[in-house]
């Protein structure tokens, strides 16, 4: 098994396991599969839970996608791999709950490979998870980025936390709102130091999802709550929207290189509202998340 194969071989693992281990969490549906191809190279599977008990909707993708010439939003960025072929593999996801004290969540781990000849010309992976919590739990924020440094440990612990954090926060900040999307998580992208190595950050940081993840679907699942806090979980999903839209380079590259809309649009919300000129009231709950809207040291603030 070659090394791409190998990559690929662990993701669609990676996707069968988070699967089963939402279902389990949810109790209530089931993952719908569509498999698709695609007509320039590649396809995928995309995984759909719709209606569930715990979440409203969660879908989670696999693709193995390839072309002869990549998209205006990538070879941009890298003019040098101008008529390069190119192959990306990978894994996103993204759950939103019914429970507005269940924070919505996106992880994504990816592998590409640019080709020039026959000759291998670039390779990285990138990747990463982030929390979007609509009422947080210090508890919770502060266990998500507990999971976050420990599987970092292996691959320069708190400097490769730092530098992953603060790349998070600055990639899921929305300009236009002056905000973060949420509490942040760890974001890489363009890793091709050692491959061995960096597949292990790969599988650490899409094997650490689940355990940074699942124990707060457990404690908050069962929150009480009423309309007041759904009409504010679909008021703040608009965020999520807006970012996906506009500043997602992911969303960009699938739409521009010919991918199937109806999976690269699956991370957005089932249901959502807009609402002109709203502001919570002062000292509100809902006020209360502005304050984890902007970068912050957690590990040290909440310990």
């Amino acid at each position: 098994m070659n090394d791409f194969d190998s990559v690929r071989a662990y993701l669609t693992d990676l996707q069968d396991r988070i699967c089963a281990a939402i279902e389990a969490a949810d109790g209530g549906a089931c993952f719908r599969e569509d498999n698709w191809s695609r007509e320039e190279g590649g396809g995928g599977r995309t995984r759909v839970l719709r209606e569930g008990a715990v979440f409203e909707q969660a879908g989670i993708g696999f693709s193995d996608v390839s072309g002869n010439r990549l998209p205006p939003s990538a070879s941009a960025q890298r003019p040098e791999l101008a008529g390069a072929s190119w192959r990306a593999v990978g894994v996103s996801l993204v759950f939103h709950p019914r429970n507005p004290c269940v924070p919505t969540t996106h992880a994504n781990v990816r592998h590409f490979r640019a080709e020039r000849d026959g000759e291998t010309v670039a390779w990285w992976f990138g990747g990463g998870f982030d929390l979007t919590p609509f009422y947080p739990f210090d508890e919770d924020v502060l266990h998500w980025h507990r999971v976050a440094r420990e599987l970092c440990e292996p691959f320069g612990g708190q400097q490769r936390y730092d530098a992953h954090k603060r790349w998070c926060d600055d990639y899921f900040f929305l300009k236009h709102r002056n905000e973060t999307r949420g509490v942040g998580g760890l974001f890489f992208d363009d890793l091709h130091g050692d491959f061995e190595r960096d597949f292990a950050y790969l599988r650490a940081v899409g094997d650490g999802f689940l355990d940074a993840y699942l124990p707060i679907v457990e404690r908050r699942k069962d929150t009480p709550h009423g309309e007041r806090e759904r009409e504010f979980q679909l008021y703040r999903r608009g965020r999520y929207v807006e970012f996906n839209l506009v500043y997602d380079r992911g969303t960009l590259f699938g739409l521009q290189s010919g991918g199937r809309a109806e999976s690269i649009l699956m991370s957005l919300p089932p249901r959502v509202r807009w609402e002109y000129g709203y502001a919570p009231q002062a000292g509100s709950d809902e006020a209360r998340l502005a304050d984890y809207l902007r970068p912050r040291d957690w590990l040290t603030e909440l310990a």
